[in-house]
């Protein structure tokens, strides 16, 4: 094959593998769903606040995916050259990209933090966020250092063919990320108690046996000393899964609401739904490396280390597969708010814990269409509160119009 077309070639053949594991993978079931009108459930002034404040937000992010690929583009311009220590070398330049790509993007992210604080999403003292911001980096700027000198290794032991050790370090990384993060990097930024005994853990734990789910312990973390946003996930493996709740979801949700959101985490348990997402890595990884390091051939200036190209590449392929791998993510939590429905049938919580929950996060309920498709990872809150309505009305339930808003 000429070497023009070797690039061209890896990206169509990555495209198509990536949209047949999405095809494979997601579930195949259809859930009612009742079209509701987003008047119905909030008002133009909520509107207008919340898309101003997301499109303010959207700009800020559009600027700093900017700065950081020209911070990407100048490394590549001047990349060091490899020398008598390329592994050394290949660590160093991982790890200056990092510190740089976060220094030069920081008065960006804090122009959106500070937006964020306006509108009461941000708890946080930016004491704390600087303390955070430099903890994240540094282990960051570690794990990068890690990655460019097994990058460099790879190179060297198996040359152009590297992307294939490359494709199972990345789903090997998912891995370990996926179980091992959640317990040794979550307790670097949180703090974690035992839920203690009480209506609320006995919610969790019932919730958790009528799912069928093996769960060790439910914990409570300190969410609310950096943000008001509520949330909840199981973590873990066989009997040692942990329930974890937000602090601002038990203060601020009913019962009913938190019993709805930890059906629904339980449900991407009982759906095995991150082995699934580390099968499309596996699946897509191998495709996705041989374009990584194609277009890092293309990039690499003779003589210097091939590490800033390498994620100059990546940078640039993750977001074609992400756009892919958002459709299989949308179709997964439709499955868990349905599994959730069914758990707790109590679809009228869905529905007002959707409208406070985006309330809260001034969220837009209802974003463009090309917005949802380039970024969404979740159903949008309309079409959630519509498949609420449609569950409501397969249990003939009251409608859950709230009435106006």
């Amino acid at each position: 094959m000429p070497q023009r077309l070797r690039l061209p070639v890896a990206v169509v053949a990555a495209i198509v593998v990536a949209e047949a594991a999405v095809l494979l993978l997601r579930p195949k079931e259809r859930y009612p769903v009742v079209e509701a009108d987003v008047r119905a459930y909030f008002s133009d002034a909520e509107l207008d606040r919340a898309v101003q404040f997301r499109t303010g937000q959207l700009w800020l992010y559009g600027g700093r995916t900017v700065v950081e690929l020209g911070i990407l583009i100048l490394a590549v311009r001047y990349a060091p050259r490899a020398g008598r220590r390329p592994v050394l070398t290949g660590a160093a330049a991982a790890a200056a990209i990092t510190l740089a790509t976060t220094a030069a993007a920081l008065p960006l992210r804090a122009a959106s933090r500070e937006r964020a604080k306006h509108v009461g999403l941000v708890t946080q003292s930016w004491g704390g966020w600087a303390a955070d911001t430099a903890k994240s980096t540094a282990i960051g700027a570690g794990l990068a250092a890690g990655g460019g000198a097994l990058l460099v290794v790879g190179m060297r032991r198996f040359g152009r063919d590297w992307w294939a050790p490359g494709a199972a370090a990345v789903a090997g990384f998912a891995v370990l990320f996926s179980y091992l993060g959640p317990v040794l990097l979550d307790p670097v930024f949180n703090r974690f108690t035992p839920l203690p005994a009480g209506a609320a853990r006995d919610d969790v734990l019932e919730l958790a046996r009528k799912a069928g789910v093996e769960v060790g312990e439910v914990y409570e973390v300190d969410a609310s000393r950096r943000t008001t946003a509520a949330n909840a996930y199981v973590t873990g493996l066989g009997h040692t899964k942990r329930v974890v709740l937000y602090d601002t979801l038990l203060e601020d949700f009913t019962p009913a609401e938190t019993r709805l959101v930890v059906a629904h985490e339980l449900g991407h348990v009982k759906f095995n739904d991150v082995p699934g997402g580390l099968l499309f890595v596996a699946l897509v990884a191998p495709l996705g490396m041989l374009v990584v390091a194609r277009a890092t051939e293309r990039l690499t200036q003779p003589g210097t280390t091939a590490v800033p190209a390498a994620v100059l590449s990546l940078a640039l392929a993750t977001p074609a597969l992400t756009l892919i791998s958002n459709q299989l993510s949308r179709a997964i939590e439709r499955r868990a708010d349905d599994f959730a429905l069914r758990m707790t049938d109590e679809p009228d919580a869905m529905v007002g814990f959707e409208r406070r929950i985006t309330l809260q996060n001034v969220g837009d309920p209802d974003p463009p269409g090309w917005q949802q498709l380039l970024m969404g990872t979740h159903p949008t809150t309309m079409e959630r509160i519509g498949q609420a309505l449609g569950a409501t009305r397969r249990s003939g339930s009251p409608d859950g119009s709230p009435g106006g808003a």
